[in-house]
């Protein structure tokens, strides 16, 4: 049987199968409202025969988005929106639906990718003042964040309880908290970004210790899994590193963390990354025998095969895709071709595989005429 066709349990939760749909901003919202784009792209994915949908990265607060185009999980409105189209998903797929909530800390008020991705200044039309662990830029030419006091930093945190809250009460199954690409989470974790002296900066520990008041206080709010999305590595000589994210990682299982999705970089625009097929699983690997938690790996996974090798040699428990699932929404169906495996489909669609799978989907009821 396929290691990659296998359930998995993610804390109370079980997945029908080891794979995972990334988070994918789509930059396609409005005040934090998810629209028609959503319903259409979320439904897409849905029907997928993955074994996990997360949602786009989310923001907990208006000023925690990475452009004033990201959903959001702040509001009534967006709470609303955003519970009209998971309650559609549900009404035709199986799939687990988790959500990824984010703050972006110092990369904050952004210009839409195919807009060039820049900062929008705070004094120029649509940008806001980001806030951050320290008044230290993204880039060198940057507008320079606003240092989060005490108080600010409660208000963070509080920002994620009630987001939490909001998507456990729209049926969501788990949430994935954003410690990645160089987002507020990171920013603490992170020298290259933490310039504090108080108790959450300096020392390793103390770098780490808002990360986890974020993870205690929205892990103690709801019902669901929670889990961490990590940057193992900025990529950058003095940066964040392995062996800090094991710490993490170690840290988080103490407290519960249902996984670890195991990504990189995205800190400094002086990170080298090796890019490669499956150049993070390595990182994914030394995480998962280190810090007893189920993995998550990401990164230019794209062949069912390449998928299949990295859940049996023992690199990670589940595998992400991204791009490759923009690329083919119907990846999951190829894979489980190729593989010998099932998935599950809707019947209406029971009569697309080719004669030589006609076995592909596991709840055929029908024979076809």
């Amino acid at each position: 049987m396929s290691r990659l066709f296998e359930p998995i349990p993610l804390g109370p939760l079980t997945l029908a199968n080891r794979i995972v749909i990334a988070p994918m901003c789509q930059y396609s919202a409005v005040d934090g409202t998810p629209g028609d784009w959503h319903l259409m792209h979320l439904g897409a994915l849905a029907l997928s025969g993955a074994g996990m949908l997360i949602l786009e990265a989310t923001a907990v607060s208006d000023v925690g988005r990475i452009s004033p185009q990201d959903l959001g999980l702040y509001s009534d409105a967006n709470e609303a929106a955003l519970a009209r189209i998971v309650a559609s998903l549900r009404a035709h797929s199986p799939i687990a639906l988790a959500v990824q909530l984010g703050h972006a800390g110092r990369k904050a008020s952004s210009r839409a990718p195919w807009n060039g991705g820049n900062q929008i200044r705070s004094d120029e039309p649509d940008g806001w003042r980001a806030e951050a662990p320290s008044a230290v830029p993204h880039g060198a030419a940057e507008e320079a964040p606003q240092a989060l006091d005490a108080a600010g930093l409660a208000r963070v945190k509080q920002a994620f309880v009630d987001a939490a809250v909001r998507a456990g009460r729209i049926g969501l199954d788990g949430i994935e908290l954003h410690a990645a690409h160089g987002y507020l989470l990171h920013q603490f974790l992170s020298p290259l970004a933490n310039r504090r002296d108080d108790a959450w900066g300096g020392s390793l520990e103390n770098r780490m210790r808002f990360p986890l008041e974020v993870f205690d206080a929205v892990r103690a709010a709801v019902k669901i899994p929670v889990w961490v999305r990590v940057s193992a590595t900025d990529w950058v000589e003095g940066g964040w590193d392995l062996d800090s994210t094991i710490a993490f990682g170690q840290a988080l299982a103490a407290r519960g963390c249902a996984a670890l999705h195991v990504s990189s970089g995205g800190i400094s625009g002086a990170q080298q990354i090796p890019l490669g097929p499956g150049y993070q699983l390595p990182l994914a690997r030394a995480i998962k025998a280190a810090a007893g938690l189920p993995v998550i790996g990401v990164g230019l996974i794209t062949e069912p095969e390449q998928a299949e090798a990295a859940i049996a040699q023992g690199d990670c428990d589940a595998v992400a895709l991204a791009r490759a699932i923009l690329y083919d929404p119907r990846w999951p169906w190829h894979a489980a071709a190729r593989l010998g495996a099932q998935v599950t489909a809707p019947p209406q669609f029971w009569r697309a595989p080719p004669r030589e799978v006609k076995d592909l989907f596991s709840d055929l009821r029908f024979g076809q005429r």
